[in-house]
């Protein structure tokens, strides 16, 4: 790789990390004019194992969420 690619590899790797390192605290994102991530709470709920059908119970958990911005949905009209 040419050293311009591996600088932008690594400019990407660290703004991910940050991302990720922000979220696992509890901490929204904002990037603006992109968009926000956040962590959302998702309860415990039934569910069903497709291939035998048992109800099984799903734990609640947590997961990333990412709201595009304004200027992002513009973009791609």
């Amino acid at each position: 790789l040419s050293l311009k690619k591996l600088e932008a590899q690594s400019a990407v790797e660290c703004v991910i990390s940050s991302i990720t390192k922000t979220l696992k605290k509890g901490e929204d994102v904002v990037l603006t004019g992109f968009g926000t991530f956040k962590v959302v709470k998702r309860k415990a709920r039934k569910g069903r194992n497709p291939y035998t059908g048992e109800d099984l119970k799903v734990k609640a958990t947590k997961a990333p969420k990412f709201t595009a911005g304004k200027a992002l949905k513009e973009a791609v009209k």
